[in-house]
């Protein structure tokens, strides 16, 4: 099985503005590797301003995620 065909280990975030005003999209995932040193993500588009952030989902959505 690929890395890909897995649940993401965790979410990418592009995030523009700062602090509580701050705006976050969801726009990919990313698969830890076996080695643990790295990471291969998947964009659904590349944001031209702002930062990316990569966090791991928090329980609830994974909770979300398991009930589909």
């Amino acid at each position: 099985m690929t890395a890909e065909s897995k649940r993401p280990s965790h979410e990418v975030f592009h995030i523009e503005g700062e602090g509580k005003k701050a705006f976050w999209t969801k726009i990919g995932g990313a698969w830890s590797h076996d080695d643990g040193d790295g990471f291969t993500i998947s964009l659904s588009c590349l944001p031209l301003n702002g930062r990316l952030v990569v966090r791991k989902p928090k329980k609830d959505d994974k909770q979300k995620d398991d009930a589909r």
